[in-house]
């Protein structure tokens, strides 16, 4: 079950990061709204799933996957450029995240 508070947390963040430049500075409402609540659901998901996952591996997990979601959907949303070099950096996380997840302790 706590996996899937990770997963929330982790798409909750990936939603209030995306919304950050609809938000213009938080001059505009309703994006502003958006990603104050979407930073606050992926907090509390984090809260819930570090009950059983230990910290460090949580965070890691949350960070990284949260990190090339956002590389990944500002390349398509807003067609930003990713160089050979981004590429290689994302997949050095995406490899991380699976070896965290492959030797993580079990609680």
């Amino acid at each position: 079950m706590n996996g899937w508070f990770l997963a929330a947390a982790i798409a909750c963040e990936v939603f209030a990061t995306s919304m950050l430049k609809q938000t213009q500075g938080f001059s505009r409402l309703w994006p502003s709204v958006a990603v104050i609540l979407g930073y606050a659901l992926s907090f509390y998901a984090l809260s819930q799933a570090l009950r059983t996952i230990p910290i460090g591996v949580a965070y890691a997990i949350w960070s990284g996957v949260g990190t090339a979601a956002i590389a990944a959907l500002g390349a398509l949303l807003y067609r930003q450029a990713i160089t050979p070099t981004m590429a290689f950096g994302i997949a050095l996380i995406i490899a991380g995240v699976v070896i965290l997840n492959l030797h993580r302790p079990l609680h």
